[in-house]
């Protein structure tokens, strides 16, 4: 008996090694627009995807942002000079983002809007060569930066996914193609409850959980902003529990989208409060929101010997306190990123994704999420 508990244990660590060795995990690189291209600092052999943002909704149609055009177009073909190096990378476009996502409401309201807003959407990708549509509409029902908000944005966004699906589809069937609709997805609760991501899981390849930002601007209690998985829920605000990295892909699944089509986010800055007492090494504390930070800022903090840095075991997560500054940072970590692939793998997800490569400019936290993506599931020692 202890023979065959033996080797049922033993056949099922290899067919998770096979398995996951088998399965390849997407890796997806935002790039914003706004701060250039440089395919040199590119490094194109450890993504999978890039996600260029972003893409407006002006009029009802998709376009460059006003006076953007040209610049687009040139940094669309530095990006398809990156194919020479991999030739299986996908360029997408990011329609919309925080900023830009006005025009979604509108544009999806009505058969005839939709029809107009999806040719437009064809026609830029046609003309820029590009591999697929990424849709950012931050956020349908819900009020995003003063964006047009209507109820039934709930049932105009699956109808716009399904018009983008089918117009991709018959361009693929042309050009013996399989074009990508994926979108960039709330990493919190509400977002779910209402909308119908179910069925709009359809018409969508993969689905980007932005699962960051979870603490930041406007809090005036320091806590993670990337945190994997809950951490001290009795510690912190109470609208800020049940906040996670794991909770956010949970919930997902619980909403209808499949597991292999969930990419979890991963954010390349970190975040950073003023004026904050010593209690607890500053976590969950009361303090004034200072601001974002790029990871070589980061990188500079961390020589300063008045910090020091800690390890959330039960958010799993890092950050830095110096009591001589009262100043606190939370931040993605090498270590972070291990952990964060390692419940990707173990909950067999589709991948990871960031946002945005230029805050990491050393490429540290991308060799990070290169070298642990290519571990087999059964080379990890974390546990939890």
């Amino acid at each position: 008996m202890r023979f065959s508990l033996f080797l049922f244990l033993l056949f099922s660590v290899l067919f998770e090694c096979f398995s996951q060795q088998g399965e390849k995990k997407v890796v997806i690189g935002y790039i914003a627009g706004w701060k250039g291209v440089d395919p040199n600092k590119t490094p194109a052999e450890k993504l999978t995807h890039i996600n260029y943002a972003f893409a407006n909704v002006v009029d009802g149609i998709v376009t460059s942002g006003e006076g953007l055009a040209e610049r687009d177009s040139l940094n669309f073909l530095k990006l398809h000079s990156l194919k020479s190096r991999n030739p299986d990378l996908k360029v997408l476009i990011s329609i919309g983002g925080w900023t830009w996502s006005k025009g979604f409401s509108d544009a999806a309201l009505t058969p005839e809007s939709r029809k107009k807003l999806t040719a437009s959407g064809i026609d830029f990708l046609i003309k820029h060569k590009l591999d697929g549509l990424d849709f950012d509409w931050e956020y349908p029902a819900l009020q995003g930066d003063n964006n047009v908000v209507r109820d039934i944005d709930k049932e105009n966004f699956v109808s716009m996914l399904k018009s983008f699906r089918e117009a991709l589809d018959s361009l693929g069937a042309i050009h013996q193609k399989h074009y990508l609709s994926t979108i960039a997805s709330g990493g919190f609760r509400k977002y779910l409850e209402v909308n119908d991501l179910r069925s709009a899981a359809k018409y969508l390849d993969l689905v980007n959980i932005m699962s960051y930002d979870l603490f930041g601007a406007g809090d005036d209690t320091t806590g993670h902003h990337a945190n994997l998985y809950k951490g001290n829920q009795a510690m912190m605000p109470a609208s800020k529990q049940n906040r996670s990295v794991q909770s956010a892909v949970l919930d997902h699944i619980e909403f209808g989208i499949p597991r292999e089509k969930i990419v979890v986010g991963i954010p390349f800055y970190g975040k950073r409060w003023k004026e904050v007492g010593p209690e607890n090494n500053g976590l969950y504390q009361p303090g004034i929101f200072d601001r974002g930070l790029s990871q070589d800022r980061i990188h500079e903090i961390q020589k300063d010997p008045s910090f020091k840095q800690f390890w959330d075991y039960e958010a799993e997560n890092s950050f830095l306190y110096s009591p001589e500054k009262r100043e606190w940072v939370t931040f993605e970590s090498l270590k972070s990123i291990e952990h964060k692939i390692y419940f990707m793998k173990k909950e067999h997800l589709a991948g990871v994704m960031f946002w945005e490569l230029s805050e990491d400019p050393s490429g540290a936290l991308l060799d990070a999420i290169d070298i642990n993506i290519k571990r087999p599931l059964v080379d990890f020692k974390l546990g939890r």
